[in-house]
């Protein structure tokens, strides 16, 4: 059977009714290309003369690529698109398949096609944090040591290595690097530009030198199994994932071509636990479903666990991995063959509640939280909880303190994560993270209160998320040092910058210590629930197995500046206590600054957002494609209700609710945490809205809940794929950046 791999995305996309016969064109194809309505047929005068065109009706015809390898293999077939006859004739006469004998990378080249017109430089942004440079000014790669010889040695084209060595300005070299003819010049020509060294990018992409004769079919056949290779070409397996690129234009191209260091991350063996960090839109939730399929698919038997902090995120990792795959096998429990894909919380209280069948040591384990109760119930109401021993027992305690959210904080962060089980315990024990230093007085003070807690929740036969992680965590262990087996060969966790300590415990004591055994994917600045956990103190290791993701896919350079000066150049510490920054951090898009309105009144800014959803909705196919994002529940349903009312198709979606078709989606920041949108409107970006609630936080923590107020805000920001607008009414935030 001849094989068929798919080419650089067609542009402009196919019409449903177009694209319907295209896949029964190529399914025929891939059974038998000798049959004679397929009308395989060569071209007179093409540059390479491989090209074949392929009839899918009477106006449409296919073009490809007819590879015929050596020693009696089936031909291979490269599908390069689908055009009316008289089109299809012409790109085919100018078509050709050649490995760039410089980098060893297969091309899609169109022989005939005019050098890259000088690229005009985009309009400035307002909020365009990078300072005008003079016509005098360095040039962007020359000032990092890259020279024209530099870029012609690994394999950039001629014209475009020219144009790209010259420019000093940012946007317009965004710009030029849509022009490249392949995916991997461009990114390649974004990773020099901030500064990555030759060396590396050498490395990254592995560039090297061709050998034998470029145009040959064993050396493009050899060259589509490049990494680089396979961001724009993909020999697709299955008859699902081939239709949906034919058919669907909104074909999720993440499901076939990933970038060489995502394939990496995705593909490769690891030796022990492994973490990928990486901004909004790098594609690491990309590489946690390549890499579920890779390890159930390198063993169906292997237990996987796909987990993530929210039942919201879950839930989205389920359908993208039966959409990568429709045929991985997803397990119904935790501890069977396939994959399983829950939240956090929920496989805790799974084995929780199923511990008796599953024989794990719960009674022995509850020692962790302070001993016995009654009975193990999950408590729907952990603050009130929380109110009623402040009451009781928290008189000593000074009023800045005397909030659930320090007490519980305290509680998971420094006891639960110590595993500390009396007074005597906490007295010494280290508070690193806890920004409220406490004297020996005070920190007794803190454990009557959280004795009283324990007390109450044991009385009521009780047991909070965080507690029930650690006892389950406690069992598991227990039950490992008695030699018997984990409940998971691999755990991937997505979002890990949002767990607590207990969560974490939790986790690594689901799954032996070993190859593959436990990978997780977070981003510093994204952390918006909660505060800055170090795995090392855990005892989870992780130093020195650590890398991070720079290219955004999903922003573009305008929005995505905008949403980093949003954090306000503080600096950041991620999970293995080193300090990060968005430098090196940059998008492959460009696109239209995001755009500022303010106005006095709280009625105008309801008119002006229906104004601007009114001009939005003409640009997309479905208003479900937008988003409003608010920061919080009453004015977000506030605010659906005033949409309809103006005549804007609106629906307000809360953490129960789905997105469905139709309606623009009003929503909290929070909730959207893990979404993407064609458009983003983030409306009530005022003075007293944004930061929230800092008159109850202790002021030795508000630098702290300030930045997490800043992330809450890039998160909201980064949503937005093509164009985001900014509304509020009054004062504006403060957290958003000065115009300059």
């Amino acid at each position: 059977m001849p094989h068929v791999t798919l080419g650089p995305a067609q542009r402009p996309a196919l019409d449903k009714s177009v694209s319907g016969k295209v896949f029964t064109f190529l399914e025929k194809l891939r059974s038998d290309d000798t049959v004679p309505g397929l009308h395989i047929e060569p071209i007179t005068g093409t540059v390479d003369p491989r090209v074949r065109t392929g009839r899918v009706d009477k106006f449409w015809r296919a073009v490809l690529v007819k590879l015929a390898p050596q020693g009696g293999y089936e031909a291979h077939y490269v599908y390069l698109g689908t055009y009316p006859h008289d089109d299809a004739i012409t790109f085919a006469k100018k078509a050709t398949l050649r490995v760039n004998p410089a980098s060893g990378v297969l091309e899609l080249i169109e022989a005939s096609a005019p050098a890259p017109a000088p690229v005009s430089r985009p309009y400035p942004s307002t909020y365009d944090r990078t300072p005008p440079r003079e016509d005098t000014a360095s040039p962007l790669l020359t000032k990092h040591g890259i020279s024209l010889t530099d870029l012609l040695e690994i394999g950039i084209t001629d014209d475009l290595a020219e144009q790209a060595i010259a420019e000093s300005d940012e946007n317009a070299f965004s710009a030029l690097t849509d022009t490249a003819r392949a995916k991997w010049q461009a990114e390649v020509l974004l990773d020099l530009a901030i500064g990555t060294p030759l060396s590396e990018v050498r490395a990254r992409y592995e560039l090297r030198p061709s050998s034998g004769d470029p145009n040959s079919d064993e050396s493009v056949l050899s060259a589509l199994d490049h990494p680089a290779t396979q961001m724009e070409f993909a020999y697709v397996r299955d008859d699902k994932a081939l239709r949906d690129a034919i058919e669907d234009p909104n074909f999720g191209r993440w499901r076939v071509f990933l970038h060489p260091e995502q394939r990496r991350y995705a593909e490769s063996p690891m030796t022990g636990s492994f973490r990928l960090s990486g901004g909004a839109g790098t594609g690491k939730t990309v590489v946690l479903l390549h890499r579920a399929r890779w390890l159930a698919t390198a063993d169906p038997e292997a237990r996987i666990v796909l987990t993530t902090f929210n039942r919201t995120l879950a839930e989205e990792l389920l359908r993208q991995l039966t959409i990568l795959d429709p045929g991985v096998r997803i397990a119904r429990e935790p501890g069977e063959p396939g994959v399983y894909v829950s939240n956090v919380d929920a496989i805790s209280v799974n084995l929780l509640n199923h511990a008796s069948r599953r024989g794990i040591p719960i009674d022995s384990a509850v020692h962790v939280i302070g001993g016995q109760r009654h009975g193990l119930d999950l408590d729907p109401e952990v603050d009130r909880t929380w109110r009623a021993a402040l009451s009781a027992a928290g008189w000593e305690l000074p009023e800045s303190l005397r909030t659930a959210a320090f007490l519980s904080g305290e509680y998971g962060q420094v006891v639960l994560a110590g595993r500390i089980t009396n007074r005597a315990e906490y007295l010494q024990a280290g508070r690193p993270g806890r920004g409220v230093a406490l004297n020996r007085v005070q920190r007794s003070a803190v454990w009557d209160v959280i004795e009283d807690y324990r007390a109450r929740l044991a009385h009521g036969g009780k047991i909070g998320f965080d507690e029930c992680s650690l006892v389950v965590a406690t069992a598991l262990d227990a039950m490992a040092a008695a030699g018997q087996p984990r409940f998971a060969d691999h755990v991937l966790v997505d979002e890990a910058q949002d767990l607590t300590p207990a969560h974490l415990l939790f986790l690594r004591a689901l799954v032996a210590p070993g190859g593959n055994d436990f990978f997780i994917a977070e981003d510093s600045q994204q952390r918006i629930y909660s505060p800055r956990v170090v795995p090392a103190r855990l005892g989870i290791r992780l130093a020195g197995r650590s890398r991070r993701l720079t290219l955004n896919y999903r922003t573009t350079a305008q929005t995505l500046r905008y949403a980093v000066s949003v954090l306000g150049g503080e600096s950041l510490v991620d999970m293995e206590n080193d300090a990060t920054s968005s430098l090196g951090y940059r998008s492959s898009r460009i696109g239209p600054p995001p755009e500022e309105h303010g106005f006095a009144q709280m009625d105008e800014a309801y008119a002006a957002t229906a104004r601007i959803l009114t001009g939005w909705r003409t640009k997309v196919d479905d208003a479900s494609d937008l988003a409003v994002l608010v920061r919080n529940r009453n004015e977000g349903k506030i605010l659906a209700d005033d949409l309809r009312e103006r005549g804007i198709p609106a629906k307000y979606v809360g953490t129960s609710s789905t997105l469905g078709k139709g309606n623009v989606p009003v929503m909290t920041m929070h909730r959207a945490k893990g979404m993407e949108f064609r458009r983003v409107l983030l409306f009530g970006i005022s003075a007293d809205v944004v930061p929230a609630g800092m008159n109850k936080v202790p002021a030795e923590e508000r630098k702290e809940r300030v930045q997490q107020e800043r992330s809450v805000l890039y998160v909201a920001a980064t949503r937005a794929r093509d164009q985001l607008a900014i509304v509020w009414d009054g004062p504006k935030s403060s957290l958003l950046p000065d115009a300059e």
